[in-house]
């Protein structure tokens, strides 16, 4: 994949949308110092480069009954269909993340349910029930004291190379 280079304007205009995604391009503009049609060009853009990948509210799983955060590491048998493990995954709304990870297991979800019983039927009566699914190992969360987006490379200290 090629990309453009992203200059000190889309680093601050990242930044800025980040910290609020519903900012206007004119409010934006005014921050950056540029005219709102300029800004917009460059946010549309990042968003072709797939730098920027979207606008969403975040909602507050507790504020929904959902007040247990858990992450479940999932190890598949080596005959078990990845593809098949990942389309039944993804039909099941608790599941707010799926990694494919190096170590003993195969996959770690993020998921929020309503409380231990919720957890309990999420792992027992669909997990488990998945095909090639044969062990998993859940940790709770206790609280999330800090959660954020992803920051531009100039706010981590990370290089301008970019790979696919």
């Amino acid at each position: 994949m090629f990309f453009m280079a992203i200059d000190p304007l889309d680093l601050e205009i990242m930044s800025l949308l980040r910290d609020d995604g519903r900012m206007t391009f004119t409010d934006l503009a005014q921050r950056v110092g540029l005219t709102g049609p300029s800004v917009a060009d460059r946010v549309r853009r990042l968003e072709g480069q797939g730098i920027i990948r979207g606008f969403s509210a975040r909602l507050d799983p507790a504020a929904l009954g959902l007040t247990l955060t858990a992450f479940i590491a999932i190890s598949l048998s080596t005959s078990a269909s990845t593809s098949a493990f990942l389309d039944d995954i993804g039909r099941l709304p608790q599941i707010v993340e799926c990694h494919h990870i190096t170590g003993q297991e195969d996959y770690l979800l993020k998921v929020h349910v309503a409380g231990t019983r919720g957890l309990e039927q999420l792992i027992s009566d669909s997990l488990k029930a998945i095909p090639g699914v044969i062990a998993t190992r859940t940790t709770v969360v206790l609280s999330t004291p800090c959660e954020r987006t992803v920051a531009p490379p100039h706010e981590t200290g990370a290089s301008d190379e970019r790979h696919d």
